[in-house]
């Protein structure tokens, strides 16, 4: 999980103290963009309290800075693990907590402006209606998700509607108004209106081909 501060007080002053003491683990890598060296810089320590009192869980963390050739930090993250850190497995961790944050993220923006109406919300209402409709729009987009991946039909309509909010406005349309038997006939009604119209056969008359 991220772990920059000042969500753990306790583990950052934890930190901070291995670090006067200089006993935290380092290792530095260099890296060339195409344009520009970067230095990638990796501290981790194991065995931390991630909070107060003694039930308190160990964990592992490692935090990874990444400066250009002048040392102007570019991007600085750190991460909590369950598993043990160390010089094998730091870079191979950072990179799955720096991935883990990029999906979270597109996720989050794909269901906050793609046409889900997503929005954060600290609260549940008297009835739980927050939660409810949180878990039916995550529903929405598991089964979205899969259709994309396994249904040939809805992969096609959304080759010809790319955008996901164009793609519901063209849902919410068609259904407000027409009866479909199931979502095979809905996509074959789609598909059908959205192909290019094609140019009519030629023929020939008089020995010349002509069109129709």
């Amino acid at each position: 999980m991220s772990c920059l501060p000042p969500p753990h007080p306790l583990l950052d002053e934890w930190v901070a103290d291995f670090a006067r003491s200089g006993e935290v683990s380092t290792l530095v890598k260099t890296r060339w963009t195409g344009t520009q060296r970067l230095a990638e810089t990796y501290w981790w320590l194991n065995d931390l309290p991630l909070r107060d009192g003694k039930d308190a869980l160990l964990v592992g963390w490692c935090e990874l800075t990444t400066t250009d050739a002048e040392g102007q930090v570019l991007d600085r993250n750190a991460w909590a693990s369950s598993d043990p850190v160390n010089a094998d497995n730091v870079i191979a961790l950072a990179g799955a907590g720096r991935s883990r944050w990029k999906i979270e993220n597109e996720h989050n923006n794909t269901l906050k402006t793609k046409g889900y109406h997503f929005e954060h919300n600290d609260g549940h209402g008297q009835q739980h209606l927050a939660a409810m409709l949180a878990s039916l729009i995550l529903l929405a987009f598991l089964v979205h998700t899969v259709l994309d991946r396994l249904h040939p039909g809805y992969q096609a309509v959304r080759r010809q509607l790319p955008s996901r909010r164009t793609f519901f406005e063209h849902l919410r349309a068609l259904t407000q108004y027409l009866p479909f038997d199931s979502w095979e006939h809905l996509f074959d009604f789609m598909l059908e209106a959205l192909e290019p119209a094609r140019p009519p056969p030629a023929r020939r008359a008089g020995g010349k081909r002509e069109q129709i």
